[in-house]
């Protein structure tokens, strides 16, 4: 792949990895396809694991759809100037277009538009995270939990839709109940990492649910654990509870390798708001974690759980005999 790029007068790029940034041509497609596969495995492990539940002929895409949301954040994220920021997600917005156009650049897109192509992906769920990373440049307070949950409609509802297209589905119903889920783990991760966000000028909790249990921002900024804002989180962790179970009948709707998924998911949500309940709601300076052997008991036993359902799967399709002594099928 060509390392001359033209964005790189542009602010922001510099400090970001160079591989981000457009190159002047497209690679060829397995070069952007081993792009997206390299980036999706080194940046989060668990998605590796969470692809071995996953049917092979699904773990390219999966890595494609992957590898467009983590530039996508970190362009919104990691520039740690916003007007760069933005001009760099503008960048990116228009190599999306080009995508959808036919003429993308980007190795993330290249490989994309097969993904885009084969499930026939419409645009606007892959420029809705971009909305949500715009705002996140300029909106750093939110008055009312609905206001949240508007948020969440841009930063995370999109990510499952397009699990969903993928996957085969693409009706509002199934829609729906991704959205409680996907809120949910937003939620989740906006509750764990209230200390983390602040640092970074933000705060997703209500503010009139501070003023309403009386915690201050100084309480946050000088990470109290007051009986006040530990009530709160309590408040806070008991609402994000509620979006995981109204999105739980999904996996009763889905095939058993995405239901196998979305139940690992599920999970690992509703963990993080365990070891939240776990010390006390007290969160500021003290990020709950789910520790590594527990991470390892939800793998083992999505694990199980597909290892039974193929053996379930594999016996009923087997021909029954009758043991003629004791009278019973096998």
């Amino acid at each position: 792949m060509t390392e001359t790029v033209t964005q790189l007068a542009t602010p922001g790029w510099s400090r970001l990895p160079a591989s981000y940034a457009i190159p002047e041509h497209p690679p060829a497609l397995a070069e952007a396809r081993q792009y997206c596969a390299r980036l999706a495995r080194a940046h989060y492990e668990n998605f590796s694991v969470a692809t071995w539940f996953l049917p092979r002929r699904l773990r390219q895409h999966f890595f494609n759809l992957y590898a467009y949301c983590r530039i996508s954040d970190d362009l919104g994220d990691e520039v740690g100037d916003a007007a760069a920021a933005l001009q760099l997600l503008d960048q990116w917005q228009a190599e999306l277009d080009a995508c959808y156009a036919g003429t993308p650049r980007h190795p993330v897109f290249v490989a994309l538009r097969e993904t885009v192509r084969q499930f026939d992906i419409p645009k606007h769920e892959f420029s809705d995270l971009l909305i949500a990373f715009r705002q996140d440049q300029t909106v750093t307070r939110f008055e009312t939990f609905d206001d949240v949950l508007a948020y969440c409609r841009f930063s995370a509802n999109p990510v499952g839709h397009l699990v969903l297209y993928v996957c085969g589905y693409r009706d509002a119903e199934r829609q729906q109940l991704s959205d409680f889920t996907c809120t949910a783990l937003q939620l989740a991760n906006f509750w764990q990492d209230v200390s983390v966000d602040y640092g970074k000028g933000r705060i997703y909790l209500p503010l009139e649910d501070l003023r309403r249990f009386g915690v201050s921002e100084e309480d946050i900024a000088q990470t109290r654990n007051t009986a006040s804002f530990c009530a709160m989180m309590k408040f806070q962790v008991e609402r994000a509870e509620d979006w995981f179970r109204k999105g739980l009948p999904l996996i009763g709707k889905v095939d058993r390798e995405l239901a196998i998924d979305l139940e690992l998911f599920s999970r690992g949500g509703q963990e993080i708001l365990r070891a939240i309940q776990k010390q006390g709601c007290a969160v500021l300076g003290n990020r709950p974690a789910i520790s590594k052997p527990r991470q390892m008991a939800l793998v083992a036993r999505a694990a199980l759980g597909k290892i039974l359902t193929n053996f379930l799967s594999a016996d009923s399709r087997r021909p029954t005999r009758i043991n003629q002594d004791k009278g019973w099928s096998a």
